[in-house]
Parts: structure tokens; C-alpha cells; sequence
């Protein structure tokens, strides 16, 4: 588990995720952008704030495979499925294959 959470979304969709990780005991930071889909930005200031997840809220970012594994390659945790699950369940004729096995 972690103690500090980055949330890279805005709105109503961030302050959920803040009252959920506050209930949790974890601290959070909000970031506020013109364009959440900078990601070596988002990156880059998670690792400068000691954040030790990312939670990409709903949207681009959350369905973004390559954010997932540029977070996992930074050793930063991705809330939300795996890069290897976002690539597969991107593609239908993959995730078909997946289900079927």
C-alpha cells in the first residue's frame, strides 16, 4: 500500500478519489492542468512531490497503456489495470481471444 497519491484528473472525479483515499489514511496531491494527458510531466511531478501511485481518474489517461507502463517503468504504482491488460482490452479481437482462453 501507499501513503501519497497523485491524482491526475479534476472535478467531481478528483474530489471522490481524495474523500476515498483520505478515508483510507492516504494523502493526496491535486494537480491542475490545461491538458492531463502530458505524461511525462504528470511523471515527473509525482516523483518530485514523493508520490508513490498515480490515479488516473476516468478517461484518457485511465485507458492509456503507454502512462501505465511509462508509471511502472518510473517505479510508480498505476491505479488501474496493468499496461499488458489496457494493450490487450484495447484491442476486441485480443480480448476476445483473452475471454474465450
Amino acid at each position: 500500500m501507499f501513503t501519497k497519491l497523485l491524482i491526475a484528473n479534476r472535478g467531481e472525479i478528483a474530489c471522490r478519489i481524495i474523500k476515498t483515499a483520505q478515508t483510507m489514511g492516504v494523502r493526496t496531491i491535486a494537480l491542475y492542468s490545461d491538458s492531463y494527458l502530458k505524461a511525462d510531466l504528470i511523471i515527473e511531478i509525482a516523483k518530485k512531490s514523493g508520490a508513490q501511485a498515480i490515479h488516473p481518474g476516468y478517461g484518457f489517461l485511465s485507458e492509456n497503456a503507454e502512462f501505465a507502463r511509462k508509471c511502472e517503468q518510473n517505479g510508480i504504482s498505476f491505479v488501474g489495470p496493468g499496461s499488458d491488460a489496457i494493450d490487450a482490452m484495447g484491442s476486441k479481437s485480443a480480448a476476445k481471444n483473452i475471454m474465450s482462453k
